[in-house]
């Protein structure tokens, strides 16, 4: 083994055992954890810090690569619909007479549903932005509530976002009528 595997080995060790004493609460100036090697109680915080952060950058990394397959996935997945998607295919009668072109609107519905799925894994769709306001739309006042009074105004709020998700919808439907 190469000297600097030697070297990353114990250091990976010394830092498992730092994080097992950590969760058990054992603090820094501890015996033992000084007994890790550690010169002082600050040498010791500074590489706790050090193996959180290498490992918060392994998951980074493993979710970069399972975001990069996903989407690799969903180019694969695209690419096969897309024709019938943009497309016009042509619409035969009972006497196999090609009576109109249409594009295959199931096809654009799975298009639609692998754009939407694209861009909530790469976090491309904005927030949803949602706001409890009080009687005329002005600020809530709230002040200690139980939990029973919070569940109302929870679902008060779900029952006003609910109409306007209706009203929008009948919206919709009159500019399509019109």
């Amino acid at each position: 083994m190469a000297k600097g595997r030697i070297i990353e080995a114990d250091t990976a060790a010394r830092r498992a055992k730092l994080l097992k004493l950590r969760r058990q609460g054992i603090p820094y100036d501890d015996p033992r954890i000084m007994g890790l090697g550690y010169a002082n109680p600050g040498a010791a915080r500074k590489d706790l810090t050090r193996a959180l952060q290498h490992h918060h950058e392994e998951e980074a990394a493993e979710a970069s690569v399972y975001r990069q397959q996903e989407n690799e996935r969903l180019d694969a997945l695209l690419a096969a619909v897309w024709d019938k998607a943009t497309t016009p295919s042509p619409v035969f009668n009972k006497d196999r007479e090609e009576i109109a072109r249409e594009i295959d609107l199931k096809a654009v519905d799975t298009v639609i549903k692998l754009m939407d799925r694209r861009a909530k894994l790469n976090g491309l769709d904005m927030p949803v932005r949602a706001e409890l306001s009080g009687p005329g739309g002005g600020p809530m006042q709230l002040g200690p509530v139980s939990e029973a009074e919070l569940e109302l105004l929870m679902s008060l709020g779900r029952s006003a976002a609910q109409r306007q998700g209706d009203a929008e919808e009948e919206a919709d439907g009159d500019a399509d009528e019109g």
